[in-house]
């Protein structure tokens, strides 16, 4: 395993909002994450339930991000914009690339692995477990108006900049 220091979370560095609630039939808020949402064992996106949001609330974005990955900037699993206020839940494989179980109105952007869906975990057998955190952002847009090809860290900034409250769930996993 490898001794190398965990970085903070990444939403200790953002602005500060208030917190709602994020609950999952397949997740445990720090627990290990299960096989299913491993890249080699079922790489599926679990399922999420949120509530306690501002009445302000306009759309949601999700997005799935690991800090612990030796990559000096983390690793994006999964960003989903443009998911509806009215959406309130997300079954289980709803991130697969044809976005079954998703609205229409919503959009996969491109994670790390360089896919529009969810990319499961995927530490290196040599670290220590890493850490995902499952995030829901509660905009005050109701859509992102984003190229496809956006990066990462662009999808990043413009969920930030509109963020008006943020529920997390962070699970680990290692080999």
């Amino acid at each position: 395993m490898s001794d190398r220091p965990r970085p903070p979370s990444p939403y200790d560095f953002l602005p500060a909002v208030p917190a709602f609630t994020l609950t999952s039939e397949d997740l445990t808020d720090g627990g290990t994450l299960p096989d299913a949402q491993v890249y080699e064992r079922g790489n599926s996106s679990p399922h999420l339930a949120w509530s306690g949001f501002p009445a302000e609330t306009k759309s949601f974005a999700l997005t799935c991000y690991d800090p612990d990955a030796p990559t000096g900037g983390g690793f994006w699993h999964w960003l989903v914009v443009n998911l509806p206020v009215g959406v309130t839940e997300l079954p289980s494989g709803a991130g697969t690339g044809d976005k079954d179980g998703l609205p229409d109105e919503a959009v996969h952007l491109k994670n790390d692995y360089g896919s529009r869906d969810f990319g499961g975990a995927a530490p290196p057998k040599s670290d220590a477990p890493h850490r995902y955190f499952f995030a829901v952002h509660a905009l005050d847009v109701e859509s992102l108006d984003l190229d496809p090809n956006s990066s990462p860290n662009v999808v990043g900034f413009n969920v930030t900049a509109h963020t008006i409250a943020r529920a997390l769930l962070v699970s680990e996993f290692g080999f």
